[in-house]
C-alpha cells in the first residue's frame, strides 16, 4: 500500500518511481480514489523533474492497461496507423488513410479533436453532414474487417486513465512534458492493435515543438517505447513554419482532400500549387506506411504505388466508401456564406510566417476551441495565397477567411497581418521534410 502524498514527494525530489507505484497512483485516480489536486501535483512534478525511460514505459503500460485493447488478430496482413503532432492545414490523414486502404492494407484510426491552435481529425471529418466518428469498439473493428479504414474518437473503453489525466493536463499547463505526451500519444495507439506506425512529429512555430532538436527528442521518445511494444516504427521530422496546404479550417480541409484525391491542382498568383506540400507530405507518409507493411521491398516502390493509388482514383473511391461507412453526406459539404480577403500593407518577400497565431486567429473565427464547450463553425477558416519565400506587392491577398459572421472574420485582420513578416530580403522555404528517423 502507498501513500499518494509520499509519492508525489519522492518525485519532486527528483527520484524515479517504481512500475507498482505508478500504477497504484494512475489506477487509483481512474477509478476515483485519489483527487484531482494529487494528480495535479504529481504532474507539475513530472512537468518539472521528467521521467526517466523505465518511468515513461511504466506510465504508457498503465494506461494502455487501464482499458481494452483492441483486437485485430482475425484481420489478415499488416494493421498500420499515422500519428501526427499537429499543425495548422495539417489534413494528411484523410488523404493517406484512403491511398493505404486502397494498397490493401488496414489502417484503424483513432482520432483526436483540435488541441489549442491546431486543428483535429474528428472535427474536420464531423464537418460532413452526418459523418458519425462514434463507433462501439465492435462496429470499428467490424469496418476495419470489412473496408480496411474507419475512424473514431477515443472511446471509453481506450486508455481511460489517458483520458481522465489529459483533461487535467490542459487545464494546469502540464501539456508540454515529454514523458507525459509520450505515454498519452502511445498508450492509444497501442490500444489500436496495430502492428506498425509513422510518427509525423512537426517543429517550428506552428508546432509544439519549436525547433528541429525538440521535435527529433520527442520522435526518439516515441519510438523507443513503440519499439518496446515491438511494433515496426518510423518518424518524420517535417517542417510547420507555415500552415501546410491551401487551406485551415474544417469543411474547407475536407474540400483540399477532395480535390487533391480527384488529382485536381490550385495555382495561386505566384504560379504554385497551393496542394503541392499536402499531397506531398501525404505521399510520404502513406509511402513508410506501406513499405513498412512489406507491401514493397524499398521507399522509392512504396511512393510509387502510393502515387498510382493517388493518381488512379482509388484513394478518393476509397474516401467515398469511408463517407458511406460513417453516414456522411459529401455532396452536401456546407459552404461559407462570407469571404474576407486580408491584404499585403507593404510590399517585399515574406520572410516568416508565425504559424501559432494564424491558428489562434482560427480559433478567433470558431474554426477550433478555446475551451471545450466552445462550438466550432464547421465552414470558418483561412485560405493561404502566398508561402516563405514568394514576393509580395502592397494590396496583394494574403489570406482569405471565411464564415458565417462577417465582423468576426475582419476582426482576425490585424493578427494575420502580425503573424507574417515581410522584408526587402526575405527568406528561402525550408524543405517540408527535414529528417527521417528509422
Amino acid at each position: 500500500m502507498f501513500l499518494a502524498k509520499e509519492l508525489i514527494k519522492k518525485k519532486r525530489n527528483g527520484e524515479a518511481l517504481s512500475k507498482e507505484e505508478i500504477e497504484y497512483f494512475i489506477l487509483e485516480y481512474t477509478a476515483g480514489k485519489i483527487p484531482d489536486y494529487q494528480m495535479s501535483a504529481l504532474l507539475m512534478a513530472i512537468y518539472f523533474k521528467g521521467m526517466n525511460n523505465a518511468e515513461t514505459l511504466a506510465l504508457t503500460d498503465t494506461m494502455l492497461h487501464s482499458g481494452t485493447i483492441i483486437d485485430f488478430s482475425k484481420v489478415p496482413g499488416f494493421k498500420v496507423d499515422k500519428h501526427s503532432t499537429g499543425g495548422v492545414g495539417d489534413k494528411t490523414s484523410m488523404i493517406l488513410g484512403p491511398i493505404v486502404a486502397a494498397v490493401g492494407m488496414s489502417v484503424p484510426m483513432i482520432s483526436g479533436r483540435g488541441l489549442g491552435h491546431t486543428g483535429g481529425t474528428l472535427d474536420k471529418l464531423e464537418s460532413i453532414p452526418g459523418f458519425n466518428t462514434q463507433f462501439s469498439l465492435p462496429d470499428f473493428q467490424a469496418a476495419i474487417e470489412k473496408h480496411r479504414i474507419c475512424f473514431i474518437g477515443q472511446t471509453k473503453e481506450i486508455c481511460p486513465a489517458d483520458k481522465k489525466i489529459y483533461a487535467l493536463r490542459d487545464v494546469t499547463a502540464t501539456i508540454a512534458s515529454l514523458p507525459l505526451i509520450c505515454a498519452s500519444i502511445m498508450s492509444k495507439k497501442l490500444a489500436e492493435g496495430i502492428d506498425g506506425l509513422v510518427l509525423d512529429v512537426k517543429f517550428g512555430s506552428g508546432a509544439f515543438m519549436k525547433d528541429l532538436d525538440q521535435a527529433e527528442e520527442l520522435a526518439q521518445a516515441l519510438m523507443t517505447i513503440a519499439k518496446g511494444y515491438g511494433k515496426k516504427v518510423a518518424a518524420l521530422i517535417t517542417n510547420m513554419d507555415q500552415p501546410l496546404g491551401r487551406y485551415s479550417g474544417n469543411s474547407l480541409e475536407i474540400e483540399e482532400c477532395v480535390a487533391i484525391m480527384k488529382n485536381e491542382v490550385h495555382h495561386n498568383h505566384h504560379g504554385e500549387d497551393t496542394y503541392a506540400d499536402c499531397r506531398e507530405l501525404s505521399l510520404q507518409l502513406s509511402a513508410y506506411m506501406l513499405w513498412m507493411g512489406g507491401a514493397t521491398k524499398n521507399i522509392d516502390d512504396a511512393y510509387h504505388l502510393a502515387q498510382v493509388a493517388l493518381g488512379s482514383g482509388r484513394a478518393y473511391e476509397k474516401f467515398e466508401e469511408l463517407c458511406r461507412i460513417h453516414g456522411g453526406n459529401l455532396k452536401a459539404l456546407p459552404k461559407p456564406k462570407n469571404r474576407y480577403d486580408v491584404l499585403a500593407k507593404k510590399a517585399g518577400v515574406i520572410e516568416s510566417m508565425d504559424t501559432e497565431q494564424i491558428g489562434v486567429a482560427g480559433i478567433q473565427i470558431r474554426s477550433g476551441r478555446a475551451k471545450v464547450t466552445d462550438i466550432i463553425e464547421p465552414t470558418a477558416g483561412i485560405e493561404f495565397h502566398s508561402k516563405v519565400g514568394n514576393q509580395v506587392r502592397t494590396g496583394d491577398i494574403l489570406f482569405t477567411v471565411f464564415g458565417e459572421d462577417l465582423s468576426l472574420l475582419k476582426s482576425i485582420e490585424d493578427r494575420l497581418l502580425g503573424s507574417v513578416k515581410i522584408t526587402e530580403a526575405g527568406a528561402e522555404p525550408q524543405p517540408l521534410i527535414a529528417k527521417i528517423l528509422l
